[in-house]
């Protein structure tokens, strides 16, 4: 039987990537959004959805919420970048529980259980009451002071002299760590990935990839904004992406 779903990631490369694998799975994609409000909008209609892919957290409206405001919703399944969230519980409550990258073999899994109706319902509530508080902020240098930025705003961090330093856009932040390492036992199990030495990079933050002369790759993080992938690193890197 195909599913019919839709979906929501403020994230584009995770977003297709997640509609992808759905129709390579044979479940037919009604719609795909990249905010929550616009999703609640759509929900208004009656679509006859057997489910909801919703990343956990995005800006405005997070997908515990939109599930919150949600009278009578279709199984519900969770995605994120963030691997701490997949506790025990989620396992046999009422929704799945899917950590980025996504892949066609853990997808399998969850569409047999909503096929086979093996997930009992929850509210919206009682979900929330499960989840671990989040820990997806960090301190950066700001003048005299100091600023709290999401990681999910962050494309990636660079190490120059001892001093690690964090992009999120086109802005550039000194943090207080002084190795990549440090970085990298700060966000355990976020999928951060070393592309070259000196820089650790948030796949979900690229925009775009192309190939050089040389057989590494370069990435596209914001506009104009382009990074250089190791040669080691460039096939782990289309594998994460999915390409």
């Amino acid at each position: 039987m195909s599913l019919r779903v839709a979906l929501a990631d403020d994230e584009p490369v995770a977003l297709n990537r997640l509609g992808r694998l759905l129709r390579e799975a044979g479940c037919e994609v009604l719609q795909e959004f990249e905010d929550g409000h616009a999703l609640l909008e759509w929900m208004k209609g009656d679509h006859q959805l057997d489910a909801l892919f919703l990343d956990i957290h995005m800006p405005s409206l997070s997908g515990i919420e939109v599930l919150a405001e949600l009278e009578n919703p279709p199984a519900i399944v969770f995605v994120t970048a963030n691997a701490e969230y997949a506790v025990q519980a989620f396992e046999h409550a009422a929704v799945d529980f899917l950590v980025k990258p996504v892949t066609a073999e853990r997808l399998e899994k969850t569409l047999a259980r909503l096929q086979g109706n093996q997930v009992p319902r929850r509210t919206g509530s009682e979900l929330k009451a499960m989840l671990p508080a989040p820990n997806v902020r960090f301190p950066v240098k700001a003048g005299e002071g100091k600023l709290l930025l999401e990681l999910k705003r962050v494309s990636h961090f660079e190490v120059i002299d001892q001093v690690v330093w964090v992009h999120a856009g086109k802005q550039k932040f000194r943090t207080t760590w002084v190795s990549l390492t440090e970085v990298e036992q700060a966000f355990p199990g976020t999928g951060l990935m070393r592309i070259q030495r000196h820089l650790l990079l948030r796949p979900e933050a690229v925009l775009g990839i192309r190939s050089l002369p040389s057989g590494r790759r370069a990435v596209l993080v914001a506009e104009g904004v382009e990074l250089e992938a190791s040669r080691s690193a460039a096939h782990s890197l289309k594998q994460r992406l999915g390409l």
